[in-house]
Parts: structure tokens; C-alpha cells; sequence
């Protein structure tokens, strides 16, 4: 079979790690079963919060990884708001030994006003001029950029008036929706910015594909020609490490960042109670937060009395998260609390779903993320504010524990959000970009 050609335009690669690289290194992973050679283009020397060089294993033999240097403002960044040159930046906000200091949000407000869409669009030029020269060397069917940083978009559309190659914009966030776009402080003209760069993305490509179907329909109404929802997954593969005993005691875990946004004073208040009123919860029950967690976060925990119940875990490689959930007897999901909060569907909840453990949740109860656990009987979903039912369905599932030595759930249908399946829905959207193509 004749493969066409996919040019992936991506700033997060391998050995990055985090979330933002985990969706387009699986989609690469299986898109030769469809169809499809990927071809990766991104940073040579790009800043990255974390790395995870065990990511490089998921990169099928022979792809083409082309890297290009870039320039980005980190370095005066770090000056202004007095880090040190070897920090690392952490994404959505969030601080974990101070509260932000003025010259933090100074730094924030010079970042999102003057670097527009963001820090890394002094690459956009550089980047048009190397492609459109690779491309017509080396032709391609599609082009695929995914985002954020957004500027990833602003070099596909260049190219695509340049060489009118098919484009689909994959967001695995959205753009000025998305949850921390107020914390930017950004002027009226800033702002008219952003929407002006994000309305002609959404316009040009050929396909917009986002991760929920709320983002779907707002870029819909924005003007986009083509649109659909492919949510982010888990893979099969991740989950095949063999048996994993579980803890002993009853642990509720967390896998990832939490930001202020996250900060769930409901369950604080929840996990309070239930110590004081039930001496064997106290005892059994241990909170693991296994990732960077907010100065805010610890603050709050620490004022209701909750230190000595929770364990501090800093950032894993991707595997030995995963051995943290699968370990674990109820895992928590934390949405952010902010504007756009229904439509927020975070990419560890899928593989919270294929962990096969019990999901607490924290959000919207008509929001996408309720809806899920709702089809498939994978957990409860309690609203941002309500402590009494949080707690409850925190208390039943101890209860099981207790009696059952576990708490599992008769949950079904987490296939549909394997990684092998959603890339054949991304195939199907890169054949009917292709076949139409000119």
C-alpha cells in the first residue's frame, strides 16, 4: 500500500513530556495502519516544562523528525520575574513554592500582550520560509498543525496560501476560550488580536478537529468550513504492564498539574469531615497528588488540617504514572473551575477510564466530562461547590473497600476512546481533506 504523506507541525515532541505531546505522538503511532507516513516538524531547542525521554519508544521506526532551532523570550522572562536561568516555566499559572509576586504578573501581562499568539511566534517566519522550501522538494497530502501554542497554526496557514496544501487544525485546547485566556490581563488591542489571528485559522483550514464537542460548535459559529470532535484517548499498550497490586490503604490519587483553577475546597472540606467523624477513614485514607500542585493547593490543604492524610508525589514519567493509577482505588478528576468548565474533557481522564478504577469527579454535572461517566458507569461527578455529596459518594466507596477489599465499578464502553480507534477517525478526516484536494 502507497502511503500519502502527512506533515505534522507539533512543538511538543518527544523527549518532552506532559499532556501536550501525548495526542500526536499516538495519533503517529498508528496512522501508518490507516493509510498515512507522518512526517514531525518541530523545535530543536524549544522549552520544555518536563521531559520524559521513555516517550521516544512510542515513535515508530523510520519517521522522519525534522527540528529547526527557535527563538523564543524565556530568558527574559526569567529575568523579569526573578527566576533563575535553569528554571522551568510551568504551565496554566501555576506557582509552587510563593504566591505570584507583581513581577510575575507584569512578566504575564508583557507575555500576553506582546507576544502574540504567544512566546514561540518568532518561529512562525522562520518556519514558513524552511517548510515551503522542504515542500516543494519534498511534497506532502496534508498538513496537520495542532495546537496550543497557537502559533503552530499561524505557520500552517501561511503555508497554505503560499502552496494551497490541504490543512487540518487540530486544538487540543481552544484558543481564546481557553480557561486561563482572562489571567493574561490582555489589552482591548491584544485581545482583538487573538481573535482575529484565531477567526482566520478557524476559517482557512480545511478541517478543524477539537477534543470536545462545545469547542466543535464555537468554532463552528466562528466560521469553520469543516469541524468535528476526536477526543483525546489512552492506548492499549500503556495498560499491558501485567498484574499491578493494588495499595493497601484506601488511596484517592490525582495525576497531574494543579493549578489555582483546580483548587477543590469542596473536597478539602469533604475529606475533613469524614476524618473527624470516622476514625477508620482517618487511619486507611491517604490523598496522593502525583504531579506539580499549587502553592494555593498545599495552603488550603494544610489549613484544614489534611497534611498528615496526603503524600506529595513531583512529576512521573508517563509509565510510572500510569503504574500510580492502575495502583490506586479511586482516582480524582479535578475540571477547572472556570467559564468554559462544561465543555473541558482532559486527557488523563481517558486514561483514567482504560485504569479501570473508580473516578471521582469534581465539575460541572451537565457538563462533558459527567456525560462520559454517566455512559459508561465509570464514577460520580459532583458539582465545584458541593462538599456533602462529594463526601457521600467518597464514604460509599470506602464503604466498599472496606467490605469488598476493593472498589471497582461495572463500567463499559472506554474502548471507543482507544487511541488505535480515535486514529481512525483522524484518518477519516485527513482522506476526505485529501480527496478533495485543488
Amino acid at each position: 500500500m502507497i502511503l500519502k504523506k502527512a506533515l505534522i507541525i507539533t512543538y511538543y515532541w518527544p523527549p518532552s513530556g506532559g499532556a501536550g505531546v501525548q495526542r500526536w505522538l499516538k495519533f503517529v503511532k498508528y496512522l501508518r495502519n490507516f493509510g498515512y507516513e507522518p512526517v514531525i516538524y518541530t523545535a530543536e531547542n524549544g522549552e520544555m516544562p518536563v521531559y520524559d525521554p521513555s516517550l521516544q519508544h512510542d515513535i515508530p521506526a523510520g519517521i522522519e523528525v525534522i527540528r529547526t532551532k527557535i527563538w523564543e523570550p524565556y530568558h527574559l522572562y526569567r529575568k523579569l520575574v526573578g527566576h533563575k536561568s535553569q528554571d522551568k516555566l510551568n504551565t496554566g499559572f501555576l506557582s509552587e513554592t510563593s504566591k505570584p509576586k507583581f513581577s510575575q504578573k507584569f512578566g504575564i501581562w508583557v507575555r500576553g500582550n506582546f507576544f502574540i499568539p504567544d512566546a514561540r511566534c518568532f518561529w512562525i517566519k522562520p518556519s514558513v520560509k524552511y517548510l515551503s522550501r522542504y515542500l516543494k522538494e519534498h511534497p506532502v497530502d496534508v498538513i496537520i498543525s495542532t495546537g496550543p501554542p497557537h502559533s503552530m497554526h499561524m505557520i500552517a496557514l501561511d503555508l497554505k496560501k503560499k502552496l494551497n496544501v490541504p490543512w487540518v487544525a487540530d486544538f487540543r485546547d481552544p484558543w481564546t476560550n481557553i480557561d486561563f485566556y482572562k489571567d493574561l490581563m490582555l489589552t482591548k488591542l491584544a485581545d482583538y488580536r487573538h481573535c482575529v489571528m484565531e477567526r482566520k485559522v478557524v476559517r482557512g483550514a480545511d478541517y478543524v478537529v477539537t477534543v470536545t464537542k462545545q469547542d466543535r460548535d464555537d468554532y463552528i459559529k466562528l466560521g469553520a468550513r469543516k469541524a468535528t470532535t476526536i477526543t483525546n484517548g489512552y492506548d492499549d499498550d500503556d495498560f499491558k504492564a501485567g498484574d499491578v497490586k493494588p495499595d493497601e490503604m484506601f488511596t484517592l490519587s490525582h495525576i497531574g498539574t494543579i493549578p489555582p483553577s483546580r483548587n477543590p475546597e469542596a473536597l478539602w472540606k469533604a475529606i475533613s469531615s469524614l476524618v473527624k467523624r470516622n476514625t477508620d477513614f482517618a487511619k486507611d485514607f491517604r490523598l496522593k497528588l502525583v504531579g506539580k500542585v499549587d502553592v494555593s493547593v498545599r495552603d488550603m490543604i494544610n489549613r484544614y488540617g489534611l497534611r498528615s492524610n496526603v503524600v506529595f508525589i513531583d512529576y512521573l514519567p508517563h509509565a510510572e504514572a500510569v503504574q500510580q493509577q492502575l495502583k490506586s482505588r479511586v482516582l480524582l478528576l479535578l475540571v477547572n473551575n472556570t467559564p468554559n468548565a462544561k465543555g473541558i474533557l482532559t486527557g488523563k481522564f481517558f486514561e483514567y477510564l482504560a485504569s479501570r478504577r473508580p473516578v471521582l469527579a469534581i465539575g460541572p454535572v451537565d457538563g462533558e466530562v459527567a456525560s462520559v461517566l454517566q455512559d459508561t458507569g465509570a464514577g460520580f461527578c459532583s458539582d465545584f461547590a458541593d462538599a456533602d455529596t462529594l463526601s457521600a459518594n467518597l464514604e460509599s466507596l470506602y464503604e466498599q473497600y472496606r467490605l469488598n477489599g476493593d472498589c471497582l465499578l461495572n463500567s463499559s464502553g472506554a474502548s471507543q476512546f482507544s487511541r488505535y480507534n480515535l486514529t481512525r477517525q483522524m484518518a477519516a478526516v485527513l482522506d476526505v481533506v485529501t480527496a478533495t484536494r485543488g
